[in-house]
């Protein structure tokens, strides 16, 4: 018989900052305790909503559910975005991430019927595209946006974690 593994999701709290930093640390990502601290005062002033995974107990993983979103295509809207998603690699393919994006859209669903979501276009960001699109996420039909404009035909750009695609879902109420 298999590991049960108890998923829990909830949302950040002040003891939290150090927690998550440190469990990044250990696979080698810097994530600065200073970014979860901005994350708590910002749920804390209603601008965003920072989602916890935990499984039996320990940090698993983390979303964020922005109501303003900085990308234009989705402000203009009105789109609350999904951002800044992450699942410690230890945890990967647990079911955890389909948990926490589950609440995400529950959370945006009682003020939209549509969620937005951006992803990166390069091979790293290759299983989350893959789970954006099960999900039943589409392109925007805006193309492809880096850091603060829409790439032209023809523009020559450096393709990082600053270029994205943005992909929306109607949502059930």
């Amino acid at each position: 018989m298999g590991l049960i593994m108890n998923i829990s999701i909830r949302r950040i709290a002040d003891h939290d900052p150090k927690m998550i930093s440190d469990a990044f640390k250990e696979q080698g990502w810097d994530k600065p305790i200073t970014l979860y601290e901005r994350y708590i005062i910002e749920q804390t002033n209603g601008d965003r909503v920072t989602l916890i995974a935990e499984v039996n107990g320990q940090f698993a993983g983390y979303v964020n559910v922005i109501w303003k979103s900085h990308y234009p295509g989705f402000r203009e809207k009105n789109i609350p975005e999904v951002s800044d998603f992450n699942v410690l690699l230890k945890y990967r393919r647990m079911g955890i991430g389909s948990a926490l994006m589950d609440r995400a859209e529950e959370i945006i669903s009682e003020r939209s019927s549509v969620a937005g979501i951006g992803v990166g276009v390069f091979s790293d960001y290759g299983n989350a595209q893959i789970l954006y699109i099960k999900r039943g996420y589409v392109p925007d039909g805006q193309g492809i946006y880096k850091g603060e404009h829409y790439v032209e035909c023809g523009e020559t750009v450096v393709i990082d974690h600053d270029m994205a695609l943005y992909l929306t879902k109607e949502l059930e109420n």
